[in-house]
């Protein structure tokens, strides 16, 4: 066997292990804050609405007047139960909607701005 064929292999100098530090530019900054924003939009809307939703459930367990009124043969627990969800689940897919886009018109100025 030959010994030409052979590579020696030796450890590599120490200021090759460095990683090259290139420039970061403001647009993954700005992607990483558009993201951040919309996660604290969802999550405070979230919030805002389990704590609306218990709330009304709550009202609706504690006052016991309601129990009283009858309209169609239902009591209005029960109706309000049933359709009145409805009117807060609209609400705040609204305001998470109109959230979101200003956020995002956010982002495309201070995008288009950078550029």
């Amino acid at each position: 066997m030959s010994t030409k064929n052979r590579v020696r292999v030796t450890a590599t100098p120490a200021t090759a292990t460095l990683p090259i530090r290139r420039p970061l530019t403001s647009e993954p900054l700005y992607a990483r804050g558009l993201v951040r924003a919309q996660l604290r939009l969802a999550l405070t809307c979230l919030i805002g609405f389990l704590l609306t939703a218990g709330a009304f459930t709550l009202v609706l367990f504690t006052v016991p007047a309601l129990n009283d009124v009858v309209i169609a043969h239902v009591p209005l627990p029960w109706l309000l139960h049933a359709y009145g969800y409805y009117p807060l689940i609209v609400i705040f897919a609204v305001i998470y909607a109109r959230g979101a886009t200003k956020n995002e018109n956010r982002y495309r100025a201070l995008r288009e701005g950078d550029v």
